[in-house]
């Protein structure tokens, strides 16, 4: 087997165990990283393709090239606006993202700092932003 045939066998399994792990993982995580493995699978697949048209004596198509090239990048674009807005929803629900909910109740913020609560137990008195602006506090 020639170098062509591994790498299409590799893009194959990568295609299979991010299928798998879209249809069996719950966590939204999870099934981000196995669509990204899917994703690479394709892409390997594709590329491999295009590098056999090559070895049979026939020019490789670049059309095929670019667009791998343009998805591996549009990919990458979409892989960080998933992974933003998934953390942007464990901010706001903690029921999506068990582990911060874990940290911010034993007193961890997110980010190693205090979590918000905590400020609001260590000045009783003080005005909070809702009362500020004429909101009533709770």
């Amino acid at each position: 087997m020639n170098s062509a045939t591994w790498y299409g066998l590799v893009g194959a399994a990568l295609s299979g165990i991010g299928l798998y792990g879209l249809i069996t993982h719950h966590h939204v995580l999870r099934k981000i990283l196995s669509f990204n493995l899917l994703g690479a699978g394709v892409f390997l697949i594709a590329g491999t393709v295009a590098r056999r048209g090559a070895s049979a004596g026939l020019s490789g198509d670049p059309v095929l090239q670019g667009l791998v090239i343009t998805g591996i990048i549009v990919a990458f674009a979409a892989t960080a606006l998933a992974v933003a807005l998934l953390l942007r929803l464990g901010q706001e629900s903690e029921s999506v993202v068990p582990s911060l909910a874990a940290l911010d109740a034993q007193g961890a913020g997110i980010d190693g700092a205090e979590p918000s609560h905590a400020q609001d137990k260590a000045s009783p008195g003080a005005a909070s932003a809702g009362s500020a602006r004429g909101e009533p506090s709770v």
